[in-house]
């Protein structure tokens, strides 16, 4: 789901960052952004705590699609994710608002 809060420039820089491809899978189609942290609690719109997803995985994520049965569930594509983020911008990951 298109955000209209995160801005263009932010949003191109973090296609740019994941190479135009899922951050997960490496599909190139249906690309999304998805806030690692929910804005709701507390995430922000800084590349930090946004990825590249195809709209499959971003779907599993949000429980909009089952996983097939030889790929990740939720759990394990957040997981991922936060593992992702967390490699990129070590020491100074900190995907929250403040």
């Amino acid at each position: 789901m298109i955000s209209a809060s995160i801005p263009n420039s932010v949003r191109k820089a973090v296609y740019k960052r994941d190479g135009y491809m899922c951050a997960l899978c490496g599909d190139t189609r249906q690309l999304q952004i998805h806030h690692y942290c929910k804005r709701s609690c507390g995430g922000c719109d800084h590349p930090m705590n946004l990825i590249t997803l195809c709209s499959y995985c971003h779907g599993v994520i949000h429980g909009n699609f089952p996983p097939c049965s030889d790929y990740m569930g939720p759990e394990e594509l957040e997981q991922a994710c936060a593992e992702y983020l967390g490699d990129y911008y070590a020491p100074d990951w900190y995907p929250y608002d403040g």
